[in-house]
């Protein structure tokens, strides 16, 4: 079976050093064209095997259709892109496309399925494979996969330590059910389905007013991309591997309760408070409690706007 695979990052990596290795045909791999001196994992990873590269700009561009039909594929196969592929593109491959949603379909469509699920507070999620239509996340579904999301588990641990592993194990075991002439189309329930905007800066503000596992949920969500962002003395500080804590208190929603270098900064949140051990600031970049609170010295009863 000719494979046309579509993706990037070391996810796509391993995505095609799984497919070369149960011995399928990789005929050309398409990734974002390169940003920085370093090669992107997976074009690295296809030149150790001798596949072709191709980077149109986009793929929506007319060049990316007519690489993608000088291969002949048979099926393509989509790991980790956060580019639109156009039906035209889609439709060469004789036997389609399918693509990795790291959610439950049709649960959490969009580019933050992750994040959205930790911050409203799920207990679980999964991955889907689905094939491929015009549509955003909404064709038929081929696997799924369920996973535990732990009461403090950040977005990055969910996806680092659970969907990414099981997302290439997902993906391979796909390839092999198509090839085999095994593998099902269940149409999705449109009517369930939901859809987030992305998990960006532009929503990385906290909200204080909300309860406070809601804000716990809301920085865990957002860590590691983009991180939780509050004001402090009038410059935007972002937060990371928080930890909720049972504390009555009558201070309002952001006030600092506590400052210790060995614990971290303890937050107000109405009901509790969040322990924050990791912070980042534009002057210091990403640093544990420890030096943060060396270099800014904040002091109990000083607030976070």
């Amino acid at each position: 079976m000719r494979i046309a695979l579509i993706g990037q990052a070391a996810f796509g990596a391993d995505v095609l050093k799984g497919l070369l290795e149960r011995g399928q045909q990789v005929v050309g791999v398409f990734c974002p064209p390169d940003r920085g001196s370093k090669p992107d994992p997976i074009k690295e990873a296809s030149a150790a095997a001798g596949i072709p590269v191709f980077q149109p700009p986009r793929m929506k561009d007319p060049v990316a259709l007519e690489q993608m039909q000088s291969l002949n594929p048979d099926l393509a196969v989509l790991a980790f892109v956060t580019d639109i592929v156009p039906g035209s593109v889609l439709k060469v491959p004789k036997l389609g496309a399918i693509c990795y949603h790291p959610s439950i379909l049709p649960k959490y469509r969009g580019a933050s399925a992750i994040n959205w699920a930790v911050i409203n507070g799920e207990t679980k999620t999964g991955l889907t494979i689905f094939w491929v239509d015009e549509g955003i996340d909404t064709g038929d579904i081929l696997l799924q996969k369920e996973v535990d999301i732990g009461p403090n588990e950040t977005t990055g641990e969910v996806y680092f330590n659970k969907l990414y592993p099981m997302g290439v194990a997902a993906v391979l075991e796909a390839v092999d059910l198509i090839a085999k002439g095994q593998a099902p189309r269940i149409p999705q329930d449109h009517s369930q389905a939901t859809y987030d905007p992305p998990c960006d800066e532009k929503v990385a503000a906290i909200d204080w007013s909300k309860p406070g596992r809601a804000v716990f949920n809301f920085i865990r969500g957002c860590d590691p991309q983009p991180g939780a962002t509050a004001l402090f003395r009038g410059e935007k500080v972002k937060f990371y591997n928080p930890r909720f804590v049972e504390l009555e208190h009558e201070a309002p929603p952001g006030e600092i309760l506590e400052v210790n270098p060995d614990l971290g900064l303890t937050v107000a949140v109405a009901g509790g408070a969040v322990r924050i051990t990791r912070f980042r600031t534009k002057a210091l970049g990403k640093v544990k409690a420890p030096e943060f609170i060396e270099a800014l010295k904040p002091k109990a009863g000083e607030r976070f706007e």
